[in-house]
């Protein structure tokens, strides 16, 4: 049987985060009644003509800019001809053979290889309305067509053929998507459509560089579902080919539940869209000085901070990735780390007890009532010495649920640590009388008891004792002869 190696693209269509449509005035507002934002322009009626959203064309030139692609001065629009019932006028207007960036690539790294895509081109185009096949009155008889989402405005990245795995594939998606985040050009939000991902996928024989027949699996919603219909492809591929099966390009979908694709329709060609220009639109002309204005705009994207984080901070690359994942955590990390002075212990905080407890309550890190400098604060208490590990958990939860701060805790509760040798020494001759058998046994050589007497003596100090200190004074007394201890 004949090993195959996969070759993988990628199309990803966002949704540009503006007000309104791409062509008319109409709300781009998600979860509005079926069928109430719309107008003449979105149905497509008779003499209704389309006029560029200039805020979509920003955020286009925006992510283009990100992707490192090459800004075509003008560009063309078109329509692209087929017959869905969700799409009223007959045709979407998209851009073709002149789109507005081309030429562009990200890096990244999988399972620390570092890897380059290709952006083959960025173009404008306008969303589709929406078909219903279940949930409503009637879905087992009657598709209902919901026309809100015709004329929202789309960005499509088209990817090279760079990608040679499933994990790739969902690992660039995932990248892609952190991009488009971080600019604010996109909410990234899978789930209600407003990013979706169609997945290009052939083989061919190891040490072959023609390409095979193509399958283009739509409309994949999550990093997940992108890794499992590729690996379901390409088993597929895989298994026809040694089979001696011909394979036929078409289009696929996914279905979650049954782990598998099926047949959407045989794929078309471009001249199966009988494109040609958009007559009631000009060319679209890019400024080159508002090109450089929008440039200036750019922030340090996700995988420079990344990089940023580890060079600057000296963060293992784990707690840089973690820390990236939005562009709103990485800079309450920064505000922390620079407050406290230990960025790696301002990485261990936020990582740790504050995201475990966004978890817990449910929270997105722009609603924590925390401020940075106040996890800071308590964070240098705890390199300090002035409280311990235990105790800093302690007053984490009270700082969060009450807004005081960390100092203030400290000192109203007696929380500081006990740092008295002495105090600390009577405290475990305590302890040790009270547990004489535990005690015995260990004399005995039963070792592992010593974490028991350890953890007893911190609970007698509501956990305050210097942890050093007590582990110190626990061994010694246990190395006096048997008896109780002086």
């Amino acid at each position: 049987m004949a090993t195959f190696e996969p070759v993988i693209g990628l199309e990803i269509h966002a949704q540009l985060l503006t007000a309104t449509k791409i062509f008319c005035g109409c709300s781009t507002r998600f979860g509005a009644a079926p069928n109430t934002q719309l107008c003449p322009v979105c149905l497509g009626l008779p003499g209704a003509l389309p006029v560029l959203n200039r805020r979509a064309v920003e955020f286009g030139v925006r992510a283009a800019l990100a992707l490192g692609c090459r800004l075509q001065p003008e560009s063309i629009f078109a329509r692209k001809n087929y017959f869905y019932p969700d799409l009223p006028k007959g045709y979407q207007i998209s851009q073709y053979d002149r789109p507005f960036a081309t030429d562009g690539a990200i890096e990244f790294s999988v399972a620390g290889t570092p890897r380059r895509l290709g952006i083959v081109r960025v173009h404008l185009e306008e969303d589709a309305g929406k078909s219903l096949h279940e949930g409503v009155a009637e879905s087992g008889r009657a598709t209902h067509l919901d026309f809100n989402r015709s004329g929202v405005p789309l960005i499509e990245i088209v990817t090279s053929p760079d990608l040679r795995s499933p994990a790739e594939a969902a690992e660039a998606f995932s990248r892609l998507r952190e991009i488009l985040v971080a600019l604010g050009v996109n909410d990234g939000n899978m789930e209600e459509g407003s990013l979706r991902c169609d997945a290009n996928v052939s083989v061919r024989p190891v040490g072959e560089t023609r390409f095979g027949v193509k399958t283009e699996v739509k409309n994949l919603n999550s990093f997940r579902h992108v890794q499992r219909a590729l690996e379901f492809e390409i088993e597929r591929h895989a298994s026809a080919l040694n089979g001696g099966v011909a394979l036929v390009q078409e289009t696929r979908l996914w279905d979650v539940a049954a782990g598998r694709t099926h047949v959407m329709r045989t794929k078309e060609e471009a001249d199966d869209y009988r494109y040609f220009p958009e007559p009631d639109l000009p060319p679209l002309v890019l400024d080159a000085a508002w090109i450089e204005q929008i440039r200036s705009t750019l922030p340090e994207l996700p995988e420079a901070r990344r990089r940023r984080f580890v060079d600057q901070y000296q963060l293992p690359e784990y707690d840089a990735g973690v820390l990236t994942q939005s562009m709103a955590l990485a800079d309450y990390f920064e505000r922390v780390a620079v407050a406290a002075g230990n960025a790696k212990a301002a990485s261990n905080w936020v990582m740790g007890e504050l995201m475990r407890k966004m978890k817990d309550v449910g929270v997105a890190i722009e609603d924590v009532p925390m401020s940075p400098d106040a996890l800071a604060q308590l964070i240098t208490l705890v390199e300090r010495g002035a409280i311990t590990g235990p105790v800093a958990k302690t007053v984490f939860e009270r700082m969060y649920q009450t807004g005081r701060s960390a100092r203030s805790i400290v000192d109203e509760e007696g929380l500081a640590r006990i740092g008295d040798a002495g105090a600390i020494d009577r405290i475990v001759r305590d302890v040790l009388a009270a547990h004489a058998a535990t005690v015995a046994e260990y004399r005995a050589g039963r070792t592992k008891t010593f974490g028991f007497l350890v953890g007893q003596v911190m609970k007698a100090t509501a956990g305050k004792a210097d942890p050093g200190h007590v582990n110190e004074s626990v061994r010694r007394f246990l190395a006096e002869p048997a008896g109780e201890p002086r």
